[in-house]
């Protein structure tokens, strides 16, 4: 049997995150993120979720997508209701989840050409 590695059509895949770091591509980020299947931030200067406020969310919506995927860390916390909301409002669908699965979800739908953005909050507590 052939086998042959099938390349993604897009530039950044999150192979992996937990809530200390993340592996995009080949790199090892240990701050939180802001991740399109063609776009990076980088230092996105989010924490933690309670300290999450509507202005962060400029650098995810600047990227246009359909979905947004927030990865809270190690475990999945809600954050504010109105944050929620400001995604709703605009008609974008918003998914909260631990980091892990927010890894795996951003992948599929990336992999499926939909407008996925994930914000990833990384506990870079010193």
């Amino acid at each position: 049997m052939l086998l042959s590695r099938e390349l993604p059509d897009y530039l950044y895949s999150l192979r992996s995150a937990g809530g200390r770091q993340a592996t995009v591509n080949d790199r090892t980020l240990t701050r939180s993120f802001v991740l399109a299947p063609n776009a990076l931030v980088e230092d996105w200067p989010v924490r933690a979720v309670a300290e999450l406020t509507i202005e962060h969310l400029a650098p995810v919506l600047e990227q246009s997508p359909a979905v947004v995927i927030l990865g809270t860390g190690e475990k999945q916390v809600f954050p504010p209701a109105a944050l929620m909301a400001a995604c709703l409002t605009q008609g974008i669908g918003i998914e909260v989840m631990n980091n892990a699965s927010a890894a795996r979800t951003f992948n599929v739908l990336a992999g499926e050409n939909r407008r996925v953005v994930a914000a990833i909050i990384i506990d870079s507590a010193d």
